[in-house]
């Protein structure tokens, strides 16, 4: 099964000139679904992972999958202001200014084994900081894994040295 089969391209979206990659096409699908989570079961499977931290917002549909079948517990990592108790936090520079992610002070324990989980790894920045921030917290970051990778926008630059896993590029 090829998944790409069931991303949809959104042509001008969010603004002019970008084609976005909208995954609600194949999330409404069981088998496509159950297939990249599977696939990225599979790629995970045997390894120590403590924690499943996922980024804000579809990061948490491909994180929670994996943390229930991979047995791991689940960390949201969110956009400012949205965790209810004290955060750390972690700015970034887009290639139209600026953002940060923040992660509960007490989320993960000093050494554990951290998945990173995204939906789409683009120029890398969100991806980077939430790695960052999980070594705030001290513990380690395993990996990093996306549903999607847009090769062209050369977000593995900003991820150099880490583990990088994505199902399906562009």
């Amino acid at each position: 099964m090829d998944l790409r089969e069931f991303i949809r391209d959104v042509p001008d979206y969010p603004k002019k000139g970008i084609i976005f990659k909208d995954i609600t096409t194949l999330l409404k699908e069981k088998e496509p679904f159950r297939r990249s989570i599977d696939l990225m079961v599979d790629h995970y499977r045997g390894r120590k992972i403590d924690q499943i931290v996922a980024i804000e917002s579809r990061g948490f549909i491909f994180g929670s999958a994996l943390a229930y079948k991979l047995n791991t517990g689940f960390v949201p990592i969110r956009k400012p202001k949205k965790l209810p108790a004290r955060t750390e936090r972690m700015e970034y520079e887009l290639e139209y200014g600026s953002d940060c992610v923040e992660i509960h002070a007490d989320a993960l324990e000093p050494g554990q084994k951290i998945l990173v989980v995204d939906d789409l790894l683009a120029t890398g920045g969100t991806a980077s900081a939430a790695a960052k921030l999980v070594e705030k917290l001290n513990a380690e970051v395993i990996g990093i894994a996306f549903l999607i990778e847009l090769t062209f926008l050369n977000g593995r630059d900003k991820l150099e040295g880490r583990e990088i896993f994505s199902l399906i590029q562009y």
